[in-house]
């Protein structure tokens, strides 16, 4: 593979476990490249090194309201709902943002472990009951995100199965019709769950997030159709992007010598090994969602044009060895500047707080009372997800 003049069609292979994509790793040495997508028409710019994409992420000539354009993508379908804050620009971003943002503050966190703990413990007890080896998947990776997402927003217990194969479903690369079809029929299913939800919230509020998005529909801060949208991301991607980084990072620590060791005798560790595991984790299958040029614009040497799609690639500036020298070696003492997993710039993701608290409980919770832990089989054989853009495994059989 060599990057050159003609655009490259990027259709992003099945990698084997956590390798990362040679075609990402190749970009980070040249200027942004011209790519083609599976779907969609035309050709698009990708920006892989670190200061190109919080450059292009971050600078309002670079739009995000791309609806109704025909632009080259990697899916049949848009993940998000229309009205979703992933199509909206500022200062309307910002307005629906700023609805669910207290309940993701450094404080609301904290008052939020506790239980985070209450319910990892129940789950781990689960786990030893259910004996030696077991899926830490099924018993606890999975489980955790899913109940601590759903109770922030007021997912009954009884639903919260649906929410997840929701999420299963709409996060693939829906690469053919009748795949594009169930994405569809998904995204219709959640948007009337979520307004049914919301009318319930309306009668008897609670306090949860749909009844404090529900108040702000009624006081004119958003709509409806901008609530179900948020409601619907916040959701489906709330336990399926923890569900599968949390389980990356326990497949990393057991698979490379001497990192579950050293959670294990310097706990105060834990917060620095999430960040680091967090840059190093190739956590998608793709590169996003596009952007697009607002005006002629030079970005790391080359020259763009008003009207053209560009995307950005956090995974490949995590590992840019201009910023992270040995980018491929995972170390907790790692100095420089913050990764990008969560994004950079106004469309920063809503929730990366919840998302680096759930991770750093359930990793000191495994160090702690599971001090054996270990994959039960071979790392070879772990199974991994395919066709869908969170990387992550099916399974992980464990023992302890």
């Amino acid at each position: 593979m060599t990057i050159g003049e003609t655009p490259h069609m990027y259709e992003v292979p099945d990698l084997p476990a956590l390798d990362f994509d040679p075609f990402l790793k190749e970009s980070l040495q040249a200027p942004p490249v011209r790519i083609r997508l599976p779907h969609g028409k035309g050709d698009c710019w990708l920006m892989t090194r670190y200061a190109d994409v919080k450059f292009v992420a971050s600078d309002a000539r670079f739009s995000r309201d791309i609806l109704n354009r025909s632009v080259p993508k990697m899916t049949k379908h848009f993940i998000p709902l229309d009205r979703a804050v992933s199509f909206v620009d500022p200062p309307d971003h910002a307005r629906v943002r700023a609805v669910v943002a207290p309940a993701f503050t450094q404080r609301s966190m904290e008052r939020l472990r506790p239980r985070a703990q209450a319910v990892l413990g129940k789950l781990i007890d689960e786990l030893l009951a259910a004996g030696q080896p077991a899926d830490l998947i099924r018993y606890v990776t999975s489980p955790f995100p899913l109940e601590m997402v759903s109770e922030l927003m007021g997912v009954p217990a009884e639903d919260r199965p649906q929410i997840r194969d929701w999420a299963q479903t709409i996060l693939t690369r829906a690469s053919d019709e009748a795949a594009f079809e169930r994405a569809k029929a998904v995204k219709k299913a959640a948007h009337d769950y979520f307004q049914a939800l919301s009318e319930e919230r309306r009668t008897a509020p609670r306090d949860d997030l749909m009844s404090t998005m529900v108040a702000a529909v009624d006081a004119g801060r958003i709509d409806q159709e901008e609530l179900l949208a948020l409601a619907t991301l916040m959701g489906l991607n709330g336990w399926h992007a923890v569900r599968n980084n949390t389980s990356n990072m326990v497949y990393a620590l057991l698979t490379q010598e001497g990192l579950m060791d050293r959670l294990r005798s310097e706990p105060a560790v834990v917060p620095k090994a999430v960040d680091e595991l967090l840059r190093w984790i190739p956590h998608k299958h793709g590169i996003g969602q596009p952007r697009i040029a607002t005006v002629d614009i030079e970005v790391g040497g080359a020259q763009i044009t008003a009207g053209d799609i560009v995307y950005v690639s956090y995974v490949a500036a995590n590992w840019d060895e201009e910023v992270y020298p040995e980018p491929d070696r995972i170390d907790f003492d790692r100095q420089g500047p913050p990764h990008v997993a969560f994004g950079h710039g106004p469309h920063f993701c809503v929730g990366p707080l919840l998302a680096r608290m759930e991770s750093e409980v359930l990793l000191s919770t495994l160090a702690d009372r599971l001090p054996g832990l270990r994959l039960a089989i071979p790392a070879d054989q772990v199974p991994w997800q395919t066709e869908v853009l969170i990387r992550g495994p099916v399974e992980l059989p464990v023992a302890w």
